[in-house]
């Protein structure tokens, strides 16, 4: 193999490496954005439930308000037309 088919070769993987990765770029940002609900309202429930002493009542509204909207997002992504 000489040197000029060896350039070749990792070029055509390179590219298609580069394709992956931009492909997957709307699943990646939807899968951040449904963790990062999931913690951020989580989180302010939780600072909720620390200020006005609703034990877990804060937490589990902040959990479940940040589910909702995180799979919302992650649908939005996954049937884009």
């Amino acid at each position: 193999m000489t040197k000029r088919q060896s350039k070749f070769s990792f070029r055509r993987s390179a590219e298609s490496f580069q394709d992956t990765v931009r492909r997957s770029g709307p699943a990646a940002a939807a899968s951040y954005t449904l963790i990062g609900a999931i913690i951020l309202l989580g989180g302010i429930g939780y600072g909720i439930d620390a200020w006005r002493g609703t034990a877990p009542l804060g937490l589990l509204g902040g959990l479940s308000l940040g589910l909702i909207v995180g799979f919302y997002e992650l649908a939005k992504a996954v049937w884009r037309p």
